[in-house]
């Protein structure tokens, strides 16, 4: 019995403590909910304008997807919310056990004692027990065990009492919990109706996608052409600003060198003695983009702000993301060197993600890039309808830089975004800002 109390109470403080935690996660899980309610409304806007075009598009799906993506995930907090009221279910029925034997307790020694005392009540006599005391000082002291004796047994009772209602409290909470889950588990019903839904609407879009692979595969063919133009350009960029550092260092390797040619002997004013100067040389460490004091501060600047960078656009999100990917349905694969975003609409501002200097301004037919440099960061802006900097020019954080051009699809607006390590595309979702 003694071993199975103890691991009651070892099993109570342990779990306990994630009672305590538990506000907080579901304060969290308040927050979620909310912020992926606000990108589904965003993504609904945006889909409803293009849901009654007669052809489909890869816009189209690629939204459908993310609102599935949004809605699974939205789903999946409501099953971490309901397996929050099941722990705390559970970890208040333990107390409420706990609480139940500690009251079973307080009334068997309670009751104990009443029979006790009725048992020995005549030898419990007030008089008689004080008087039978055998001086004045033992009397006095009978008389302070009898008070103590009697408030003893009121805080009896008044232990058993508050334990009650303890309990009470505990059983209405317990109540209360019930009828939470019950709504989480009529919101998951409902939620995961929703999902259906989306997914055979996705289907018919995927099925619809099948009849158009053809038109598909001239879409991702231009496509292809313009990030290979871009990339061939861009890469061309990053070789320049390369060899314009490289030569930066070798004018300043080759001046220093002459001044120690100059100077060959170093005279020390305190000892009166002579050396020889010792040479001077620039080393190549890394990047030639990593010398000079401005671009060491950028880019230390830069990469500690991964994962904090601005997205470009004030509404969007990727409908396209980083790397290889196969359009659902068909054959048709690519290889995305940036990722993709969306918008409502065209015209909107596109920003720059950090200081820096644009380095080029690219027209390339259908669209125009903005290429920015942030020491050996590169990042570029495609698909822009128009700009509003021009080369050379030094940008800020979050400065407009030109606006979001139209999306090939007719699905809204599209900003194609890269990020660079001087000539190495590296994902940027990683980089931005959750």
């Amino acid at each position: 019995m003694l071993k199975k109390h103890l691991l009651i109470t070892l099993i109570f403080t342990s779990v306990a403590t994630a009672l305590l935690a538990q506000p907080q996660d579901k304060a969290q899980l308040e927050r979620e909910r909310q912020e992926i309610q606000n990108e589904l409304k965003q993504i609904q806007g945006m889909y409803d304008k293009i849901k009654g075009q007669k052809k489909q598009s890869l816009g189209q799906l690629n939204m459908l997807k993310k609102k599935i993506n949004l809605q699974e995930r939205y789903i999946s907090s409501i099953n971490r919310e309901l397996k929050m009221i099941d722990d705390d279910i559970y970890l208040s029925n333990l107390e409420i056990y706990r609480l139940q034997k500690q009251l079973d307790t307080l009334k068997s020694q309670y009751a104990r004692s009443v029979v006790y005392a009725y048992k020995n009540r005549s030898n419990y006599d007030y008089v008689n027990f004080i008087f039978s005391s055998i001086s004045f000082n033992d009397a006095i002291r009978r008389i302070s065990y009898l008070k103590s004796y009697r408030t003893y047994r009121e805080k009896q009772v008044n232990t058993i009492l508050e334990t009650q209602q303890l309990i009470g409290k505990r059983q209405q909470q317990q109540l209360g919990r019930k009828q939470q889950k019950n709504m989480a588990l009529q919101s998951q019903v409902k939620e995961r109706t929703v999902l259906d839904v989306q997914r055979k609407e996705k289907d018919a879009v995927v099925s619809d996608l099948k009849s158009q692979e053809k038109d598909l595969q001239k879409q991702l063919a231009v496509k292809k052409k313009r990030d290979r133009d871009l990339k061939n350009a861009i890469d061309a960029i990053v070789k320049r600003e390369i060899a314009k550092a490289a030569e930066e260092a070798k004018r300043k390797a080759e001046a220093e060198k002459k001044n120690t040619v100059l100077s060959p002997v170093v005279t020390n004013p305190a000892s009166g003695t002579t050396k020889t100067a010792e040479k001077v040389e620039v080393k190549k460490t890394g990047s030639y983009l990593d010398l000079n004091a401005s671009d060491v501060k950028l880019n230390g600047e830069f990469q500690a702000n991964r994962g904090k960078l601005p997205w470009p656009v004030d509404n969007g999100f990727v409908s396209v993301h980083f790397g290889p990917y196969t359009i659902e349905g068909t054959d048709l694969r690519d290889n995305n060197p940036g990722v993709t975003i969306a918008t409502p609409s065209a015209g909107g501002a596109v920003k720059a993600v950090f200081d820096g200097e644009v380095v080029a301004i690219h027209n390339y037919g259908d669209g125009v890039a903005v290429i920015i440099r942030h020491g050996k960061y590169f990042t570029s802006y495609s698909n822009l309808s128009g700009v509003s900097v021009g080369k050379g020019a030094q940008v800020r954080t979050g400065q407009a830089i030109g606006r979001v051009g139209e999306a090939q699809d007719g699905s809204g607006g599209q900003v194609d975004f890269m990020l660079m390590i001087e000539k190495n595309n590296v994902n940027p979702e990683t980089w931005l800002r959750r």
